[in-house]
């Protein structure tokens, strides 16, 4: 039997469940200034993914740095989600946004 796929897809539903709180800890903290790291880690991440040989290790990579990068979008959003009032600002931010 081959397990690959089933501990791929276990290790993406990790990935993308940690990096939910990662956005919303980092917009929060830093507001969405972050971005440029996330871009910069998640192709990082892409590009490592092509050097492994190890398939599990080489997925792992890719669903990494597309989290990474997709959460740059999600960064934004949730910009727009504190700004709805769903979520709370930081009021260290908000001073210095005024």
């Amino acid at each position: 039997m081959n397990f690959h796929g089933i501990i791929i897809g276990v290790i993406a539903f990790l990935v993308i469940g940690i990096f939910h709180p990662i956005v919303i800890k980092c917009e929060y903290y830093f507001s969405c200034r972050v971005w440029p790291f996330f871009l910069l880690a998640g192709i990082l991440s892409i590009v490592a993914s092509f050097f492994v040989e190890n398939t599990i290790l080489s997925s792992s990579l890719g669903v990494l740095g597309c989290s990474f990068i997709w959460s740059i979008r999600e960064l934004f959003e949730q910009r727009e989600r504190v700004a709805k009032g769903w979520f709370p600002a930081n009021p260290k931010s908000q001073k210095e946004r005024e």
